[in-house]
């Protein structure tokens, strides 16, 4: 085991979140996800995404923690509670939040996510 550097070989994957169209409310946002550790039982995932704009349902069953490097987004919580995240920035969103994700302008975060799908 050792530790895993950020800037070590990754894996890519690209989507188009409108493959998912009951998550997209608004726009056509693309997703880049380079995925920099993932546990042997697939429960811990750490890497680096990016978004271009656009809005949508908010993936559950999992606390992620991000730290923003670029971008502009909003976390609008199913109550309507917005809170607004920029550059610099770092939150934890934690496994029970249910709202939206909304990608204002182009946002790339480093994340580190406890996926409990994967149990």
């Amino acid at each position: 085991m050792r530790v895993i550097d950020f800037k070590d070989d990754v894996t890519i994957a690209k989507r188009r979140l409108a493959d998912l169209p009951d998550r997209v409310v608004e726009g056509d946002p693309h997703h880049e996800t380079q995925m920099r550790f993932k546990s042997p039982d697939g429960t811990m995932l750490a890497g680096t995404w990016t978004s271009t704009p656009g809005k949508w349902i908010a993936f559950a069953d999992r606390d992620e923690f991000c730290v923003l490097l670029s971008g502009h987004i909003k976390l609008i919580g199913e109550d309507g509670v917005e809170q607004e995240f920029r550059a610099g920035d770092s939150f934890l969103i934690p496994n029970g939040f249910r709202g939206y994700w909304h990608v204002l302008e182009t946002t790339t975060k480093h994340f580190v996510i406890r996926d409990y799908t994967a149990d």
